[in-house]
């Protein structure tokens, strides 16, 4: 049940501090209200004059209203100057509110928020794969202890925050996080929509059918298998489209996707849910009461993670959990989704709650055409014209990114410009087509120093990999999740080109994320004297981790069949590279460290590597540093 007694406040999410240039600052935020929303910014205690504010919005539910608030201001800002703002609003009742919710929401000896314009970056976060119903702490919150110990004095905030993927999870769904998704569904009364091809009619239908919960395999789309492959490997006349193993709460519609984003990064709407297992089936309860326990205590940190995201510039970009597992994998899994109306519906719902909640602001001059479309999407009371939308969506191709920073920063798009197997459709695609890749070349081409963002490292685990082409000879690559640069030929071969190029930046840092496990590579050219330093930091996930047995025999694996000495590495595509491991410190005999943690970059002012820290959701501090005496052990 929900308490309609509860009034809704003001501000469901937020502020998120999306973006900051020297002649911008980006502040996304959901109200409950159609109320006119803006920002002031303050400096040194004075109002800081500004040359314009660009504020729109979309009504996502009667009670639900997706904003973007973009302000420049009449001079630049001034790099490391502490800059403060908050939200403005149209009339003293809203204000009056405001004023009373956002108190939680500071720092020490805080009155208004704040932040500081970084065109050199010295410090960088990074982190993906923040899974609520994962039995582990939220890393995340490592990051407003950092932010804390800047507003006391006591040391410099980060400059910035990357989400490298997988900021929720659409397709792996606990059972009490589903409950409270539809109850804030309700209680906003966020869109619902006609469904076309499935067992429902009308996504309002969810809530009350007998396959609600835990049993949503039931609901989602299934194909008649018309190959004798399909036969072989599903054994049935129907097989699923979706190939996610923790499909059992599936999210469908774009209500329920909207609703997963308000609960995992806002605390606003949890007061609101009430759990209660009566309408869970008997064999579900004791998992939905294991569950219930992790989730509590994952809304209670929300709170510390709603602070820092208010005070860090926060960039984003997908994995395929933020829309479905293995999305764009294989052109046989696109060409099976995106011809039934019913998954190809699914797989849009997201990616307009992608756009809405991460796309938009990380740069929302390459959204112009959709944000244009969309003010005939959101009415007053319903979506409309839902399918052309979608089509919109998929046929973008700017969902890539860039920071004008010292060094630069590039966001690769994986997920949507694919490089499509033409000899087979079950084989995996590569992560970027080439025309992307090229875009890509272009973009870095004769910088002296560059940080590349790839949802998935372009350097993996070798023995992980060799599994990973096995099963894909096979026809398999569904089964193992074959995400790697190296899967298709096309793909790294132009990747590999890209590092060997004559103008590569030759200080060159790769920040990923994905597999579950934390890991750094120093990575050389062989017989080049003029190598790019190539440096790649993946850490993964903030709240996510690996089979922790599996990982110690895998790596333990990696180390037999691909030392510096095996003659494996002749047959590998990254022969002509020398790939270290950097050990992690405190010492242990594995190079890749199982914990939720939070990746921390360091670079010294000529912007080279000068430490990767992984601060782990336990509080310990795991360093990774890059260093020429002997402590980087080989790995090919």
């Amino acid at each position: 049940m929900i308490s309609e007694l509860k009034a809704l406040p003001i501000i469901l999410v937020g502020p998120i501090l999306r973006r900051v240039d020297a002649d911008r600052v980006i502040v996304w935020v959901v109200s409950s209200k159609a109320c006119e929303v803006s920002i002031g910014i303050t400096h040194k205690g004075a109002r800081l004059p500004l040359a314009k504010q660009h504020h729109r919005h979309f009504k996502v539910g009667e009670h639900a209203f997706v904003w973007l608030l973009e302000t420049t201001p009449k001079t630049p800002f001034t790099e490391g100057e502490v800059y403060h703002y908050d939200l403005v609003f149209d009339n003293e009742d809203n204000a009056r509110l405001w004023r009373i919710e956002k108190n939680k929401l500071f720092y020490e000896n805080e009155e208004s928020f704040s932040f500081r314009y970084q065109y050199n970056l010295t410090n960088v976060l990074h982190g993906s794969c923040r899974k609520p119903h994962f039995d582990g702490d939220d890393a995340l919150v490592q990051a407003d202890k950092l932010v804390a110990q800047d507003i006391a004095g006591n040391d410099t905030r980060p400059d910035l925050l990357l989400f490298t993927g997988d900021q929720i999870y659409v397709d792996d769904v606990a059972g009490p996080m589903l409950q409270a998704v539809q109850q804030v569904v309700c209680r906003l009364k966020l869109f619902e929509e006609h469904l076309t091809g499935a067992v429902i009619q009308h996504s309002t239908e969810l809530k009350g059918h007998e396959h609600n919960f835990y049993q949503r395999q039931q609901i989602l789309p299934q194909i008649t298998t018309n190959t004798a492959l399909s036969k072989l490997f599903f054994g049935a006349a129907k097989k699923p489209v979706f190939t996610s193993v923790n499909a059992q709460n599936h999210l469908i519609s774009f209500a329920e996707v909207m609703a997963m984003y308000i609960l995992c990064w806002s605390d606003a709407m949890w007061e609101h849910v009430k759990f209660d297992d009566s309408s869970i089936k008997e064999e579900y309860k004791s998992l939905f009461t294991q569950e219930l326990k992790i989730i509590t205590t994952f809304s209670q940190n929300l709170i510390q993670v709603r602070r820092v995201i208010a005070h860090l510039p926060t960039m984003m970009i997908f994995d395929d959990h933020d829309v479905t597992d293995d999305w764009n994998l294989t052109r046989g899994w696109e060409e099976e989704v995106y011809n039934h109306p019913f998954s190809s519906r699914m797989v849009g719902n997201a990616l307009i709650a992608y756009w809405l909640c991460q796309g938009w602001g990380n740069a929302p001059e390459h959204f112009e055409e959709i944000e244009s479309f969309a003010h005939r999407v959101f009415s007053e009371n319903r979506l409309n014209r839902h399918d052309e939308f979608i089509a919109l969506l998929h046929e973008h191709e700017h969902w890539h990114f860039s920071l004008d920073t010292q060094p630069p920063l590039y966001v690769m798009d994986t997920r949507t410009r694919r490089w499509r197997s033409e000899s087979s459709k079950q084989k995996p695609s590569g992560l970027m087509d080439w025309e992307a890749l090229c875009e890509f070349q272009q973009a870095i081409i004769g910088k002296s120093s560059v940080i590349v963002v790839s949802a998935a490292p372009i350097y993996g685990v070798k023995a992980i990999e060799a599994i990973q082409k096995i099963f894909t000879f096979f026809g398999k690559a569904l089964t193992v999740d074959a995400e790697n640069w190296m899967a298709h030929k096309g793909t790294a071969n132009v990747i590999l080109n890209v590092f060997r190029h004559i103008k590569t930046p030759p200080e060159f840092i790769i920040l990923s994320g994905d597999v579950h496990y934390s890991f750094v590579y120093d990575v050389r050219l062989r017989f080049r004297g003029n190598s790019p330093h190539i440096t790649q930091f993946t850490c993964s996930g903030l709240k996510n981790g690996f089979p922790p047995q599996l990982l110690a025999n895998l790596d333990k694996l990696n180390r037999w069949l691909y030392g510096p000495d095996s003659p494996l590495n002749v047959f590998t595509r990254r022969r002509n590279m020398s790939v270290s491991a950097c050990k992690p410190s405190p010492r242990t005999s594995q190079s890749l460290l199982n914990k939720p943690a939070l990746g921390q970059l360091l670079l010294t002012k000529k912007h080279t590597v000068k430490q990767c820290n992984t601060l782990c959701s336990d509080g310990e501090k795991v360093e990774f540093t890059i260093t020429d005496d002997g402590t980087r052990k080989e790995v090919n």
